[in-house]
Protein backbone atom coordinates (compact mmCIF):
# COMPACT_ATOMS: atom_id res chain seq x y z
CA UNK A 1 0.00 0.00 0.00
CA UNK A 2 1.40 3.36 -0.92
CA UNK A 3 2.03 5.92 1.78
CA UNK A 4 -0.43 8.22 0.08
CA UNK A 5 -3.20 5.60 0.18
CA UNK A 6 -2.32 4.70 3.77
CA UNK A 7 -2.44 8.34 4.85
CA UNK A 8 -5.67 8.91 2.96
CA UNK A 9 -7.32 5.86 4.54
CA UNK A 10 -6.13 6.91 8.00
CA UNK A 11 -7.49 10.45 7.53
CA UNK A 12 -10.80 9.02 6.31
CA UNK A 13 -11.26 6.28 8.90
CA UNK A 14 -9.65 7.58 12.09
CA UNK A 15 -12.44 10.08 12.96
CA UNK A 16 -15.02 7.28 12.67
CA UNK A 17 -12.98 4.97 14.88
CA UNK A 18 -12.37 7.64 17.55
CA UNK A 19 -16.07 8.57 17.53
CA UNK A 20 -16.71 4.99 18.73
CA UNK A 21 -14.29 5.50 21.66
CA UNK A 22 -11.51 3.46 20.04
CA UNK A 23 -7.98 4.12 18.77
CA UNK A 24 -7.01 3.31 15.18
CA UNK A 25 -3.86 1.25 15.68
CA UNK A 26 -3.09 -0.06 12.22
CA UNK A 27 -4.26 -0.08 8.60
CA UNK A 28 -3.00 -2.66 6.13
CA UNK A 29 -4.02 -3.50 2.56
CA UNK A 30 -3.00 -6.90 1.18
CA UNK A 31 -3.64 -8.37 -2.26
CA UNK A 32 -5.03 -11.89 -2.26
CA UNK A 33 -5.28 -12.96 -5.88
CA UNK A 34 -7.46 -10.37 -7.60
CA UNK A 35 -9.08 -9.33 -4.33
CA UNK A 36 -7.71 -6.94 -1.80
CA UNK A 37 -8.11 -7.16 1.96
CA UNK A 38 -8.25 -4.02 4.10
CA UNK A 39 -7.31 -4.87 7.69
CA UNK A 40 -8.10 -2.29 10.35
CA UNK A 41 -6.85 -2.83 13.91
CA UNK A 42 -8.61 -0.95 16.72
CA UNK A 43 -8.19 -0.88 20.49
CA UNK A 44 -8.89 1.16 23.62
CA UNK A 45 -7.68 1.38 27.20
CA UNK A 46 -10.46 -1.01 28.23
CA UNK A 47 -10.23 -3.21 25.13
CA UNK A 48 -12.80 -3.52 22.37
CA UNK A 49 -15.72 -5.91 22.63
CA UNK A 50 -17.48 -7.63 19.72
CA UNK A 51 -20.35 -5.11 19.70
CA UNK A 52 -17.91 -2.18 19.38
CA UNK A 53 -16.02 -3.94 16.61
CA UNK A 54 -19.26 -4.69 14.74
CA UNK A 55 -20.41 -1.06 15.11
CA UNK A 56 -17.13 0.40 13.89
CA UNK A 57 -17.00 -2.14 11.06
CA UNK A 58 -20.43 -1.00 9.81
CA UNK A 59 -19.36 2.67 10.06
CA UNK A 60 -16.12 2.07 8.17
CA UNK A 61 -17.83 -0.03 5.50
CA UNK A 62 -20.45 2.67 4.87
CA UNK A 63 -17.76 5.39 4.64
CA UNK A 64 -15.60 3.32 2.27
CA UNK A 65 -18.63 2.57 0.07
CA UNK A 66 -19.40 6.28 -0.35
CA UNK A 67 -15.82 7.19 -1.30
CA UNK A 68 -13.30 5.88 -3.81
CA UNK A 69 -10.59 5.38 -1.18
CA UNK A 70 -10.25 1.70 -2.10
CA UNK A 71 -10.68 2.25 -5.83
CA UNK A 72 -13.17 0.38 -8.01
CA UNK A 73 -11.95 -3.19 -7.43
CA UNK A 74 -13.39 -5.63 -4.94
CA UNK A 75 -12.02 -5.72 -1.42
CA UNK A 76 -12.81 -7.30 1.93
CA UNK A 77 -12.86 -5.25 5.13
CA UNK A 78 -11.57 -6.96 8.29
CA UNK A 79 -11.78 -5.12 11.61
CA UNK A 80 -10.17 -6.57 14.72
CA UNK A 81 -8.03 -5.99 17.79
CA UNK A 82 -4.23 -6.25 18.11
CA UNK A 83 -4.21 -9.79 19.48
CA UNK A 84 -2.58 -11.48 22.44
CA UNK A 85 1.06 -11.02 21.45
CA UNK A 86 0.89 -7.40 20.43
CA UNK A 87 3.97 -5.37 19.64
CA UNK A 88 4.27 -2.32 21.90
CA UNK A 89 5.08 0.74 19.81
CA UNK A 90 3.23 3.62 21.48
CA UNK A 91 3.16 4.90 25.07
CA UNK A 92 -0.51 3.90 25.35
CA UNK A 93 0.41 0.31 24.38
CA UNK A 94 2.75 0.07 27.38
CA UNK A 95 0.04 1.49 29.67
CA UNK A 96 -2.45 -1.08 28.35
CA UNK A 97 0.10 -3.84 28.94
CA UNK A 98 0.44 -3.03 32.66
CA UNK A 99 0.48 -6.27 34.67
CA UNK A 100 1.32 -8.28 31.53
CA UNK A 101 4.47 -10.25 30.85
CA UNK A 102 6.55 -8.61 28.09
CA UNK A 103 9.67 -9.67 26.19
CA UNK A 104 11.98 -6.67 25.76
CA UNK A 105 14.86 -6.44 23.29
CA UNK A 106 17.32 -4.06 24.88
CA UNK A 107 19.51 -1.44 23.22
CA UNK A 108 22.49 -2.72 25.24
CA UNK A 109 21.93 -6.13 23.68
CA UNK A 110 20.10 -9.14 24.96
CA UNK A 111 16.53 -9.72 25.99
CA UNK A 112 14.57 -9.40 29.19
CA UNK A 113 11.23 -10.99 30.06
CA UNK A 114 9.49 -9.02 32.79
CA UNK A 115 6.06 -7.94 33.98
CA UNK A 116 5.15 -4.28 33.51
CA UNK A 117 4.23 -2.82 36.89
CA UNK A 118 3.96 0.89 36.09
CA UNK A 119 4.46 3.21 33.12
CA UNK A 120 5.35 6.91 33.10
CA UNK A 121 6.59 9.35 30.45
CA UNK A 122 10.23 8.22 30.70
CA UNK A 123 9.89 4.43 30.87
CA UNK A 124 8.53 1.38 32.64
CA UNK A 125 8.97 -0.20 36.04
CA UNK A 126 9.10 -3.96 35.70
CA UNK A 127 9.24 -7.04 37.85
CA UNK A 128 11.64 -9.70 36.63
CA UNK A 129 10.38 -13.15 37.66
CA UNK A 130 12.63 -15.09 40.02
CA UNK A 131 14.33 -18.23 38.76
CA UNK A 132 14.48 -21.52 40.70
CA UNK A 133 12.67 -20.31 43.80
CA UNK A 134 14.32 -16.88 43.95
CA UNK A 135 12.22 -13.80 44.52
CA UNK A 136 11.26 -11.47 41.69
CA UNK A 137 13.37 -8.33 41.30
CA UNK A 138 12.41 -4.82 40.25
CA UNK A 139 14.03 -3.22 37.21
CA UNK A 140 13.52 0.18 35.61
CA UNK A 141 13.71 0.46 31.81
CA UNK A 142 13.86 3.82 30.06
CA UNK A 143 12.06 3.90 26.70
CA UNK A 144 15.41 4.77 25.05
CA UNK A 145 16.78 1.44 26.34
CA UNK A 146 14.01 -0.57 24.65
CA UNK A 147 14.49 -1.55 21.00
CA UNK A 148 11.40 -3.74 20.78
CA UNK A 149 8.74 -5.02 23.19
CA UNK A 150 6.10 -7.69 22.68
CA UNK A 151 3.43 -8.96 25.08
CA UNK A 152 3.82 -12.65 25.94
CA UNK A 153 0.99 -15.15 26.27
CA UNK A 154 0.75 -16.72 29.71
CA UNK A 155 -1.08 -20.01 30.02
CA UNK A 156 -0.39 -20.90 33.65
CA UNK A 157 -0.22 -17.60 35.50
CA UNK A 158 -1.64 -17.64 38.99
CA UNK A 159 -4.06 -14.80 39.61
CA UNK A 160 -2.58 -12.89 42.57
CA UNK A 161 -5.88 -11.11 43.28
CA UNK A 162 -7.69 -14.42 43.82
CA UNK A 163 -4.87 -15.65 46.08
CA UNK A 164 -5.04 -12.46 48.19
CA UNK A 165 -8.81 -12.79 48.64
CA UNK A 166 -8.64 -16.43 49.74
Amino acid sequence: MSTTQSERLRELLEPLVTSQGLDLEEIEVDSVGRKRVLRVVVDSDTGADLDQIADVSRELSAKLDETDAMGNGEYTLEVGTPGAERLLTEHRHYVRATDRLVKFQLAEGGELVARIIEVDDEGVDTEVPGVKGRKATARRLAFDDIVRARVQVEFSRKDNKKEEEA
